[in-house]
């Protein structure tokens, strides 16, 4: 077995990957070299410093690259909808198959569990459930299923960007309710830096979606696996799984399990099958 590179090696290799590809990410370096993300965008930060590549979000580019003009601009809900529509939607399908008929659970806002509540909706054999949620585009995807599932919206303040629903007075309704799971999306998990969001206000929800369930899933694809944003949701053991894709990299999805976050590849055989209400495997 070789010697794991040294920093300068590794630094001298990714300054390569850069000029060759164009654009590396940090998920790309940390899984190549088998170190954490942390020493990865460690690495680039010294490039960097050097004058070598020039720091972008997610990864690096060339020095000679100009930098995008916001590149921590949270995008819409309808830019975010028309990327990674396959591996979301099998995200989606595993998730849904965690559900049982008689049961209650929070959808939080997000692309990605937007496609939870099409593969909810898909499931014909569930009866029964409710669904509390503070997305404006989940509650409408849910409408026609009513009264096969029973849909409440949080209170709260409109976000035009997510059409979601946050402070103040979002979370009046959480603090009264314990349902049986809640599905949590985000935007980056990270072994060390936990659950985190690009905004605070929907983060600080997505907490309190937390305390209040039973057991919580966080789905996100697999490009955001590494990835660290300004508002933290919580730690990563404060969540029983992480479903993400199959193309999610194996040394981010090692460090996160043993963190204590069980991972399930959307797509692969890990994933379960769904199940009717008596708990039996679904044709």
């Amino acid at each position: 077995m070789s010697e794991p590179l040294d920093a300068t090696g590794r630094r001298e290799l990714a300054l390569a990957l850069v000029a060759e590809r164009g654009f590396v990410r940090v998920a790309d370096l940390a899984a190549a070299f088998g170190v954490t993300p942390v020493t990865a965008r460690a690495d680039l930060d010294a490039l960097e410093r050097g004058g070598a590549i020039r720091r972008v979000h997610g990864g690096a580019v060339p020095a000679g690259e100009a930098r995008p003009a916001r590149p921590e601009r949270e995008p819409t809900f309808e830019e975010a909808l028309e990327t990674s529509v396959r591996p979301r939607r099998a995200i989606g399908e595993a998730a849904a198959a965690h559900v049982r008929s008689g049961q209650s659970l929070i959808l939080d806002v997000g692309t990605t569990t937007l496609q939870v509540a099409r593969a909810l909706r898909a499931r014909t054999d569930l009866e029964d459930v409710t669904v509390f949620t503070n997305g404006l585009s989940i509650a409408l995807e849910l409408e026609p299923e009513i009264p096969r599932f029973t849909v409440i919206v949080t209170g709260g303040t409109l976000r035009p960007k997510q059409h979601s629903l946050v402070h103040p007075l979002a979370g009046s309704m959480l603090d009264e309710v314990h349902v049986d799971l809640a599905v949590i999306g985000c935007n980056g998990v990270d072994a060390v830096h936990g659950v985190t969001n690009a905004n605070l206000p929907e983060a600080q929800v997505k907490t309190l979606m937390l305390r209040a369930a039973a057991r919580a899933i966080v789905v996100a694809d697999a490009a955001k696996l590494g990835e660290v944003h300004l508002g933290r949701i919580a730690p990563v053991d404060a969540f029983g799984l992480l479903i993400t894709d199959a193309s999610a990299p194996d040394v981010l999805v090692d460090e996160l399990e043993e963190r204590g976050l069980r991972v399930e590849l959307a797509g692969t055989a890990s994933a379960p099958a769904a199940r009717d209400g008596a708990g039996h495997p679904t044709p």
